[in-house]
C-alpha cells in the first residue's frame, strides 16, 4: 500500500489539543483538510506525523512548541501609547485585532490595558504550547 510522502498532497481528517485536552480546532463536521507534504504550508511536526502514513491509517501525536508556533517572544509584544489608538476602538483585554504592517495585517490580542497604554501581543495564539493532534489520513493524491 502507498505511503504519504514529500511532496504528495494528501487529505486528513483531524483534531488538535492543548496539553489539557482542550480542543482549539477539527476538520469534524467539514471537508478534510488537504496540503502538500513538505509545502510549507503545515506547522513543521504536523508535517512529519503525516509522511509515511497509509490511507486510513490513524494516529496521535504530541507536536512540541518548538514544531508547532514557536516558542513565545517577548519582542512580539508591542506597546501603543494610548493617544495612537484610533478613537473608534475601544480596546479590552482578549479583544483581536489587526495591525497593518507594510501593506500585511498582523493579527494581535489586546493583553493589557491603562490610560497611558494599550499593549498588544503579535505571537501566534499558540505559541509556547505543545501541541496534540488525532490525524487521518483519508486519501493521497
Amino acid at each position: 500500500m502507498e505511503k504519504a510522502q514529500k511532496g504528495d498532497r494528501v487529505r486528513v481528517h483531524y483534531t488538535g489539543r492543548l496539553q489539557n485536552g482542550e480542543v482549539f480546532d477539527s476538520s469534524k463536521g467539514r471537508e478534510p483538510l488537504e496540503f502538500e507534504i513538505g509545502g510549507g504550508m503545515m506547522i513543521a511536526g504536523f508535517d512529519k506525523a503525516v509522511n509515511g502514513m497509509q490511507v486510513g491509517d490513524q494516529k496521535t501525536v504530541e507536536i512540541p512548541s518548538n514544531e508547532a508556533y514557536g516558542e513565545r517572544r517577548e519582542e512580539m509584544m508591542i506597546n501603543i501609547p494610548r493617544a495612537q489608538v484610533p478613537a473608534d476602538i475601544t480596546p479590552q483585554v482578549g479583544q483581536q485585532l489587526a495591525l497593518n504592517n507594510g501593506g500585511q495585517q498582523v493579527p494581535v490580542t489586546v493583553t493589557e490595558v491603562t490610560d497611558e497604554k494599550v499593549v498588544l501581543d503579535a505571537n501566534h495564539p499558540l505559541a509556547g504550547k505543545d501541541l496534540v493532534f488525532d490525524i487521518e489520513l483519508v486519501e493521497i493524491g
